[in-house]
């Protein structure tokens, strides 16, 4: 017997409750990736896992039609010390669930498993769909979503499941973080000192804070260069070799990450300056995408993210969208909407419809 929408939203919302209550920060998400694996079975859904990644396809996956992606992660970030009520207790105050993933991405995830429920066994849907409930994304890990993607069917679209307020993020900016190092020579404090690298370093930050880069995106604006992190020196009375400096850049479509590196690599004043690694680039959608297009006759409008999901390990073009609200995500006694997790899944379900169901020919 087919389940109902409410009853959908129903088990979601206890299935959500139940992640909530289980520890799972990245890499060790070995716990929720068995609730995930009981929820498939508990639907009679055949499920795979590799590490902590679960996933599945539709009962008629269809290996000669385009693939469709449905993702969002199950890993969270740990409790900050702001936290007054218990992390790992879902509680349900005014309408909120509280508790630590509920927003990000509890709910977009939980929302994305009853969405792809609905859909599971529906005959000649025009896309394939595959779901998997990813792990390490907030550490952007190897064992995560880009583990999975040689495991997979091979995928043509995506949606990520991040909360967006439901809106369609359809680009979101790339990451790359840079280690730097500012060089002087050290001395004792009392001394005159013409290198003292901390005095140099004055420069550098300087130079990061008024750098432009010319290109604008019309959906993700410029590029964005922050210093983060910043040391040097161990005591008082003696001036430090060196001073080290931790570069945050969020990189526009108009940029590959190589380009911004080869970039400061050449022209920034640092004795030093290289990248952790290069492989977190933007990621968009193009507007005519039949996802785009369907995702606004339903009335949802189209936006840039500045902050970075498992798009940035996808080759093909993939979506954002998922319910919460990004501003709550990493914060104290994080929560979500229980009314926003049925939207959620009505709205995912009424853009699915538009788009990966065989409408009838009327003509």
């Amino acid at each position: 017997m087919m389940k109902t929408m409410k009853q959908h939203t129903k088990e979601a919302i206890a299935l959500l409750k139940n992640l909530i209550e289980t520890q799972s920060f990245s890499s060790e998400e070995d716990e929720t990736a068995l609730l995930i694996e009981n929820w498939f079975k508990h639907n009679g859904i055949p499920s795979k896992r590799n590490k902590n990644n679960v996933w599945a396809t539709n009962k008629y996956y269809d290996a000669s039609k385009p693939t469709l992606l449905l993702n969002s992660h199950h890993d969270t970030v740990k409790p900050n010390n702001g936290y007054v009520k218990n992390p790992f207790k879902a509680t349900i105050e005014n309408g909120r669930l509280y508790g630590l993933g509920s927003n990000d991405a509890g709910g977009c995830l939980v929302s994305l498993l009853a969405t792809f429920i609905h859909f599971h066994s529906k005959k000649n849907l025009k896309y394939n769909l595959v779901i998997v409930a990813s792990a390490e994304e907030e550490s952007s890990g190897q064992n995560g979503l880009n583990s999975m993607l040689s495991i997979i069917p091979k995928i043509d679209v995506a949606i990520v499941g991040e909360p967006t307020l439901m809106n369609l993020a359809i680009a979101e900016k790339g990451l790359i973080v840079f280690d730097a190092l500012i060089k002087g020579t050290p001395s004792h404090a009392a001394h005159p000192n013409e290198d003292n690298a901390i005095y140099k370093s004055i420069d550098a930050l300087q130079w990061f804070k008024k750098q432009h880069f010319d290109k604008t995106s019309e959906v993700l604006g410029n590029v964005k260069m922050t210093v983060t992190q910043i040391h040097a020196g161990q005591q008082h009375n003696a001036v430090p070799a060196e001073v080290k400096l931790v570069v945050d850049v969020r990189v526009n479509d108009k940029y590959s990450n190589q380009e911004i590196s080869d970039f400061l690599s050449q022209n920034s004043p640092c004795d030093e300056i290289s990248p952790r690694g290069l492989q977190l680039n933007s990621s968009s959608i193009p507007l005519d995408h039949e996802l785009v297009i369907a995702g606004m006759e339903i009335g949802r409008t189209t936006y840039g993210s500045p902050t970075l999901s498992d798009q940035a390990c996808l080759n093909c073009p993939s979506l954002k969208l998922g319910p919460g609200d990004s501003t709550r995500s990493h914060s104290a006694d994080e929560f979500i909407y229980l009314y926003e997790i049925e939207e959620g899944i009505q709205t995912y379900v009424e853009l699915l419809n538009r788009v990966i169901v065989k409408q009838p020919n009327l003509t």
